[in-house]
């Protein structure tokens, strides 16, 4: 769809400023998307606060694997935040315009949240697997400090490919057209507006994608293997369940994100079309952060207990003011 450049113009040595390719040029169906969008978003914002409060202020939640899971409420807040007002904004108003610095800034949050959510889910897999596969040297070899340095680690490395990937990116000159195809600024759509040979950046891309969305992904196939075989070898039926039900959810959420995000960056570019990869963005910036909380409170007695005693408490806070 064509897009009023004249405020970005495309014979200059570089594009200033950037337009996001509208959804659609019928009124009713951008309204449509805009209240879609936003309910979930608002609903991902108040599911991960929730979830992050309840485990904050429950005693008997303060274990390695709830540590990790405010962490990823955390970061899901962070996620959607860094894409979905840009987008909102651009559904509703008549400048979808963002600035040179503005789309660096989204994409390195974007991508520092992206990738820092791929290795927070292989920590995870990872304490699931010593608690069932070593569970009397759990204590002392998922200690608070261990917990922390892999949180560390896993912001640490979601900020310095952030800050590599930004950095090369936005070192290249973008003469034009100025009409980024898709809602936010994402390393894809992007490299398709830079002059020149980009083959360096996109195989850059690919290789970023396969060690730090690929790598942690063996990482967490390797820990269920191990962790089936554990399982299987239990006596007790009870004993099974019990191992598996503390890991459905973790596996849930890791297959809507891993689906989603692999299904974009890792297949061949020849079959990439710009309608399929944005559903799959929207998918994984907008669905899987909503979905994130709901299946840990659904699937999960201990949060859905944590969170009925942050919900009637802040009742009871209401009340008294």
């Amino acid at each position: 769809m064509s897009v009023n450049c004249s405020l970005w113009p495309e014979n200059s040595l570089s594009v200033k400023r950037f337009a996001f390719a509208k959804f659609s040029e019928v009124p009713g169906e951008c309204f449509l998307l805009f209240t879609l969008i936003l309910l979930m978003f608002l609903v991902s914002l108040t599911g991960n606060t929730l979830i992050a409060l309840a485990i904050f202020t429950s005693r008997a939640l303060h274990t390695p694997m709830y540590f990790f899971l405010v962490n990823l409420s955390l970061l899901e807040i962070g996620y959607t935040c860094s894409v979905i007002p840009k987008m909102l904004q651009s559904l509703m108003s008549e400048f979808q315009g963002i600035s040179r610095k503005g789309c660096a800034t989204q994409m390195f949050f974007f991508t520092f949240f992206a990738i820092t959510e791929c290795s927070l889910l292989a920590a995870m897999a990872f304490d699931r697997y010593m608690a069932i596969c070593s569970p009397l040297q759990y204590a002392t070899r998922m200690s608070h400090g261990v917990c922390a340095h892999l949180a560390m680690v896993s912001w640490g490395m979601g900020c310095i490919v952030g800050l590599g990937q930004t950095n090369f990116i936005f070192s290249l000159d973008f003469c034009g057209p100025c009409e980024i195809d898709h809602f936010f600024c994402d390393l894809p759509p992007l490299l398709a507006l830079a002059c020149g040979d980009t083959s360096q950046n996109e195989a850059a891309v690919f290789v970023v994608a396969v060690l730090c969305i690929s790598s942690p992904f063996l990482l967490i196939i390797s820990s269920y293997v191990r962790i089936l075989i554990a399982v299987l070898m239990m006596p007790s039926p009870e004993g099974r369940h019990k191992a598996l039900s503390t890991c459905s959810s973790h596996l849930l959420v890791v297959t809507l994100f891993y689906g989603s995000g692999s299904i974009t960056y890792l297949r061949p570019k020849a079959s990439h079309s710009p309608g399929m990869d944005k559903l799959l963005a929207l998918f994984y910036t907008a669905v899987t952060s909503m979905l994130n909380p709901i299946i840990y409170s659904l699937r999960n007695k201990e949060v859905k207990a944590a969170l009925r005693r942050t919900l009637g408490l802040r009742k009871v806070l209401s009340r008294n003011r």
